[in-house]
């Protein structure tokens, strides 16, 4: 599908796919003879993928560049893998798989953090509001021993 087609499908504007493969998070399937850029169902999802860490989960397009390279070095270990029998080159390619998941999990930790920081920082700004609507009924109410003056 032309460029137009795979970003309404997701969601996105032709100029935000362009503008993911200037910084190498896309690449299109394929040109077509008039140059057009097509794109493919893994393009698509890859593009839907980028979209939910983006929007959904509050990723900067740093971090999820980081994070696709890491997904591709994994896939390109998971090859290397089965392609050597060799116990050193599987130990090697495995330990790099480690300090990968090891990265993400650090990424992942510190935006739940700084989710956990914004959860906090509004549920004071709550509560500092709850107290002032108490403080207000507290002064609408009458002064006991008022209400039986009326």
């Amino acid at each position: 599908m032309r460029i137009q087609e795979a970003a309404a499908e997701v969601g996105l504007t032709p100029r935000s796919v362009r503008y993911y493969e200037e910084l190498g998070l896309m690449r299109p399937a394929a040109r077509s003879e008039g140059d057009y850029r097509l794109y493919d169902a893994t393009d698509v999802e890859r593009l839907r993928f980028i979209k939910g860490l983006r929007d959904d989960a509050g990723f900067s397009l740093a971090e999820i560049a980081q994070l696709l390279e890491d997904e591709e070095a994994r896939e390109r270990g998971h090859v290397a893998y089965h392609a050597t029998a060799d116990p050193v080159e599987r130990r090697r390619i495995l330990s790099d798989r480690i300090v990968r998941f090891d990265h993400q999990i650090e990424m992942l930790r510190t935006k739940i953090g700084r989710l956990q920081a914004m959860v906090d920082e509004t549920d004071a700004r709550r509560a500092g509001t709850a107290t002032k609507i108490e403080e207000l009924q507290a002064t609408d109410r009458p002064a006991p021993g008022e209400e039986a003056g009326r």
